[in-house]
């Protein structure tokens, strides 16, 4: 009886392990420039005056189901921005933005949603008080809300999360609450088989120097709370051994494989 249940167990086992599905995770080049890093510090930390500043785009791929995380600024709106649209992008790695699953937002800034219009049947994964700063009379300070207007005007589906949310409902994927930079600014986590946990974070912080010595922005929505979630996320990476990447500095680039390569 005894060999016959280890066996069962074992079958089981396997047939779950059969199940998950293989996650990648891609970047894509939306922009490159530089800033002033004294506007990254509400403690004048920064004597220098400009700093080489980076906008990426993610792609997670789920078995069959693709994620696009932050979609960067409109093609041409200011110098920063990449003048090859998204999805140019997402056809060299073979991905239809009409077979797009989600979007996921980490805020609503120009920065990070520029791009949302192509993606007509996925459903848009944002903060809750960020979709609620977009849709407010008048709009939130900073709310994109140019970039939304096609979504709202369309009715297209939206998740606004008010908690931590499993993409994929099996922990490879997670949005993860993360305010501070924005009322409802979020995080992304992402669990692939050889390269282990990684975090992208938005704007959670800017630089590396931020991250090490939890510098804020004067131009936060939040002081408190961006210093509750970047301890947050060093907890994450401490536990998880987590590969953390700062959105915006270009150091991070080489943290995952070049485009069109993905991380496995």
């Amino acid at each position: 009886m005894r060999t016959i249940l280890s066996v069962l167990i074992a079958l089981f086992s396997l047939q779950a392990v059969a199940q998950v599905p293989e996650v990648t995770l891609t970047r894509l080049d939306c922009g490159n420039g530089s800033n002033d890093p004294r506007r990254f510090s509400d403690t004048f930390a920064y004597t220098e005056t400009t700093k080489p500043f980076t906008f990426s785009c993610y792609v997670i791929k789920h078995g069959a189901d693709t994620m696009v995380w932050d979609t960067g600024y409109l093609p041409g709106s200011v110098p920063n921005a990449t003048n090859k649209p998204l999805t140019d992008l997402l056809k060299q790695i073979n991905v239809d933005p009409d077979q797009v699953k989600y979007v996921g937002i980490s805020h609503f800034h120009a920065d990070h949603t520029g791009q949302l219009a192509p993606f007509r049947n996925a459903t848009l994964l944002i903060g809750k008080r960020d979709w609620d700063g977009v849709n407010a009379n008048p709009p939130m300070a900073g709310a994109n809300v140019k970039g939304f207007s096609q979504w709202i005007a369309e009715k297209r589906k939206v998740e606004p999360l008010s908690a931590d949310k499993d993409v994929f409902g099996d922990g490879s994927v997670m949005l993860l609450r993360a305010p501070g930079h924005t009322p409802g600014h979020s995080i992304l986590l992402v669990r692939l088989k050889d390269k282990g946990a990684v975090l992208l974070l938005g704007d959670a912080v800017h630089f590396q120097e931020n991250y090490d010595h939890d510098g804020v922005p004067g131009f936060n929505y939040d002081r408190a709370q961006t210093l509750a979630s970047i301890q947050r996320v060093k907890q994450i990476e401490k536990n998880l051994k987590a590969t953390v990447i700062i959105q915006h500095d270009p150091r991070d680039i080489g943290k995952l494989p070049a485009f069109p390569a993905a991380a496995h």
